[in-house]
């Protein structure tokens, strides 16, 4: 899978988080199989961060999650930090990423709570 075209239906996965995993049962038990991208082994380049975020329409600090310990080290809740400083950060560090993101049909959402990822079926 490459950058430039990657599967139309996708889960952005964490397996040790529970409500990825939750996330994940959900879209199967209505057989969905997205196509799994396990985003803290293979992380999302810029580019694909940034058609994330414009498929969630959401500015790069909703994607951020700040209760990880690299949100405070990196000083990341300074608000002077723009979409490009903060894209380029999660793809340096990719357990800032929140999770999971569902992508479908031309649409993306955060699986917060997991049964968000039924509003794109």
């Amino acid at each position: 899978m490459t950058d430039a075209h990657p599967a139309p239906t996708r889960l952005y996965h964490n397996p040790r988080c529970s409500k990825s995993r939750g996330a994940l049962e959900l879209l199967q038990a209505r057989g969905v199989e997205p196509a799994l991208i396990a985003y803290l082994d293979t992380p999302p380049s810029v580019a694909e961060l940034r058609e994330l975020l414009a498929l969630l329409d959401l500015p790069a600090r909703d994607l951020l999650r700040s209760g990880e310990d690299e949100y405070r080290d990196l000083r990341l809740a300074d608000p002077a930090l723009g979409d490009e400083q903060l894209i380029a950060v999660m793809a340096a560090h990719p357990r800032l990423i929140e999770r999971p993101v569902f992508v479908h049909a031309g649409r993306a959402v955060i699986g917060r709570p997991p049964e968000r990822v039924l509003e794109l079926l």
